[in-house]
């Protein structure tokens, strides 16, 4: 990436500034805002996350708010309630109280004199759940979003759940706010007053994955905040991006479709990172395309930002299979609307170990399967962060314990834009079952690359809000939708159907192992063909270079390490994914202070006890400065029997080496066809 030293704006920065809140609370945030709008006022831009302005996400907020800053904004990075120097304990994601502080801080911003009173949102992952939600809320002040890494359906699209099937990121999110909701106040920012803060965290913090593991079915729950409800309550254009290698790659399609205001969508082959900072490569210039969103939407400037195709996105070459790619070969195509015109559903009906051709006739037969538990081992990530690597490894193995069905050897190459969905007529002989379907691009050598895949659990199979168990035997018409993806295959290459009945650990397993009959002759693969022929559409301008304001200075003072291991013991069948996540202590040089983060998971099962299965996640965060030291440990262990989840966590909060709170839960929460 390109830092950029030399901007059209002279800007200044304040580190510390304190925004009351109606009910007492004072928020923490962070401005960069030209030098001119003491007495021209600009247009401002609102980053409103948990993850700590001053430390942990300084070096990122440091490349692109000052950039922007130079480009004539005022920037105001917020840390919400009860995380960084912001007051209160942050008790659950997206709630109420956390979307009224945003209207609220959104309102002291436009009030201020430095601000035209015109202003946007901006953000990924939190950030950008924040700026869609808020928007949905109408602040007078806010004239345009910009979001990358979101959705829109917190229940059916996030995190937590997949078609009804417990996402094991629901465990591994949770163990990270658990962390990150526990952390202490800078002492330097907030002076002595940083004990009883901290101390107010760690006392009244909540378990959060009792609340998600509590609602296992599309309830209010889930509907707070999901913009899918009513579309038309977000009434400002909106620029959203993701990748295809993120988990969130959906909800960009889904907005070009559903909403009725200015919008664009952006989707490249990157992990769960800004697209100026993305992995896989090739990372674009981004911050210029926030640039020209904002120059236009909250300047009144015709600066082209409308010009050229709604969805802009990268089709992705056939690649070997691999757990990372330093970048993905393809190229940039755009469609001018979505859903497309250009892209034609083409069924390929299920025959037996084979995808049919479109039109053929297939006989009538079941086909069954009954997968173990290792089915799953090397699925990647349900989001990938491209540290460790995190991507689907080769699916031979994986295949060995699915129902495969292969294309003919394709004679042309074939390109799909969209959502491939599989219709299936199945039975089982469980009332609690799941499905997980696979699209691999089968090389002639024979390595499977995954490209994209979807899960339903069968209880859901008429819907989230109201599950019902399958009645063993009896014959059903179901539908999974697969996550979009933009994919060539070429030719003398196969593409690849495959169905199991087990994800771990990516999805938590029925109850008990499953025995599933899939009947071919009312069953099929639609895949959303863009035909190779269909031109472009890509605008004049292409995407410049990365680049940003230059980061601050950060030191490496002790390594990291970073495993993604994978171990099955042959005596006892122990099996296990084992993630290091160290992060190696770093010190901020500006600021003196030394953090150290060190992060473990583990998902470990035995044999096919499908109720051995067992998540756990370990944060060890230290703070450091001279003679201060503070450390938050979090543990959380999730098992379960056939009837149950079992929730077992800890927290420990030390002051230097005397460690001032330690709390302990227990719960067992039933499983609700799950």
């Amino acid at each position: 990436m390109r830092a950029v030293t030399s901007l059209p704006y002279e800007i200044t920065e304040e580190d510390h500034v304190r925004i009351p809140m109606s009910d007492g609370t004072v928020l923490s945030a962070r401005i960069w805002r030209p030098v001119a709008s003491d007495t021209d006022p600009v247009p401002a831009i609102l980053e409103y996350i948990p993850y700590r302005k001053r430390d942990l996400t300084a070096p990122r907020d440091s490349i692109h708010h000052p950039y922007l800053a130079g480009h004539g904004y005022a920037c105001v990075r917020v840390d919400i309630r009860g995380t960084g120097e912001s007051e209160g304990v942050l008790a659950d994601e997206y709630l109420e109280r956390e979307q009224l502080d945003a209207e609220e801080v959104l309102e002291w911003i436009a009030a201020q004199p430095w601000c035209t009173g015109d202003t946007g949102m901006m953000g990924i992952s939190w950030g950008a759940f924040a700026a869609l939600q808020v928007a949905a809320r109408k602040p007078p002040s806010l004239r345009a979003i910009v979001i990358s890494s979101f959705t829109d359906d917190r229940f059916a699209d996030d995190m937590h759940y997949m078609g009804g099937c417990l996402l094991s990121d629901n465990v591994a999110e949770s163990g990270t706010m658990f962390a990150y909701a526990t952390l202490p106040p800078d002492p330097a920012v907030v002076g002595e007053s940083w004990r009883e803060m901290w101390r107010e965290r760690l006392e009244n913090c909540s378990l959060w994955i009792d609340n998600w593991l509590s609602h296992q079915r599309r309830d209010d729950y889930w509907r707070h905040a999901s913009v899918s409800e009513n579309y038309s309550d977000v009434q400002v254009p909106v620029l959203a991006s993701s990748g295809w290698a993120d988990g969130y790659s959906n909800a960009v399609i889904r907005l070009l479709a559903h909403l009725d205001v200015p919008r664009r969508g952006l989707i490249g082959p990157w992990s769960h990172k800004y697209p100026h900072l993305g992995e896989p490569g090739p990372a674009i210039g981004y911050l210029q395309e926030v640039v020209q969103w904002c120059d236009h939407w909250l300047r009144g400037e015709e600066n082209g930002a409308m010009d050229g195709p709604m969805l802009r996105t990268w089709m992705q070459e056939s690649v070997p299979p691999s757990t990372s790619y330093e970048d993905r070969p393809g190229r940039w195509v755009g469609e001018a609307t979505w859903p497309s015109p250009h892209v034609e559903p083409q069924q390929l009906p299920l025959a037996r170990h084979r995808l049919a051709r479109p039109g053929e006739t297939v006989e009538d037969e079941a086909l069954t399967v009954s997968s173990p538990l290792s089915v799953g081992q090397f699925s990647g990530k349900w989001a990938s962060y491209s540290a460790p690597p995190d991507l689907p490894y080769d699916q031979r193995e994986e295949d060995g314990g699915s129902l495969v069905f292969d294309t003919d050897v394709l004679t042309e190459r074939c390109e799909i834009l969209g959502s491939p969905i599989v219709r299936l007529e199945v039975s089982a002989d469980q009332p609690v079952a799941m499905i997980a379907a696979r699209i691999s691009d089968v090389a002639p050598d024979g390595r499977a690359t995954r490209v994209t895949y979807g899960l339903l659990n069968l209880t859901h199979r008429d819907g989230h809000d109201e599950p019902a168990p399958m009645e063993p035997g009896q014959r059903c018409a179901v539908e999974i939708e697969l996550n979009a993806v933009a994919q060539a295959f070429p030719a003398g290459h196969r593409i690849r159907l495959s169905l199991s009945t087990s994800y771990w650990p990516l999805a938590w397993p029925p109850p008990k192992p499953v025995l599933l009959s899939v009947h071919t002759g009312h069953s099929a693969l639609e895949l959303p063909v863009r035909p190779v022929a269909e031109p472009d559409e890509l605008p004049a301008r292409p995407f410049g270079e990365p680049e940003g304001a230059p980061p601050m200075p950060v030191t490496a003072l002790t390594p990291g390490e970073q495993r993604w291991t994978v171990s099955r013991d042959l005596v006892d069948y122990r099996s296990a994914l084992d993630i290091v996540k160290n992060a190696g202590t770093v010190r901020f040089d500006d600021l003196d202070l030394e953090v150290t983060r060190d992060v473990r998971e583990r998902y470990s099962w035995v044999a096919d006890d499908f109720c051995s299965p067992v998540a756990e996640t370990e944060w060890v965060v230290t703070f450091a400065r001279g003679e201060w030291q503070a450390r938050s440990e979090t543990r959380t262990r999730v098992s379960c029997t056939d009837t149950e989840f079992v929730v077992d966590a800890q927290l420990d909060g030390y002051d230097g080496a005397r460690r001032i709170v330690s709390r302990n839960w227990h719960r067992r929460i039933p499983r609700d066809l799950v």
